[in-house]
């Protein structure tokens, strides 16, 4: 399960629907186009702390995921503790992966 949500990601980077690193990420959130925000499990306790706080005023999905080196393999980079998924529908579906991996929204 954990690689087809690594995969999607992927895809949604392909697609240019991902912010990746603090700044960015960041920026994504207060502009309101982050739909999911995903931060590495080793990133540090400041960095947690600054985008849960974010994503809980901003009211967006926040999930700790993996290890900063995967993150940053996921999307063809060096290492990234934090990524922002701009597109309604790839958010969606990693929602779906991150609440139990029901990754169907539609309903259906």
């Amino acid at each position: 399960m954990q690689n087809k949500m690594y995969g999607l990601i992927g895809l949604a980077m392909k697609a240019g629907k991902i912010k990746a690193g603090e700044f960015s990420v960041e920026k994504s959130i207060k502009q309101g186009k982050a739909r999911v925000v995903l931060v590495a499990g080793d990133a540090s306790e400041n960095t947690i702390k600054k985008f849960e706080n974010s994503c809980f005023h901003y009211k967006i999905p926040f999930f700790r995921v993996g290890t900063k080196e995967e993150l940053g393999k996921i999307i063809g980079k060096e290492m990234r503790s934090s990524l922002s998924i701009e597109d309604e529908g790839f958010g969606e579906r990693i929602i779906g992966f991150m609440n139990g991996g029901n990754a169907d929204v539609r309903g259906e």
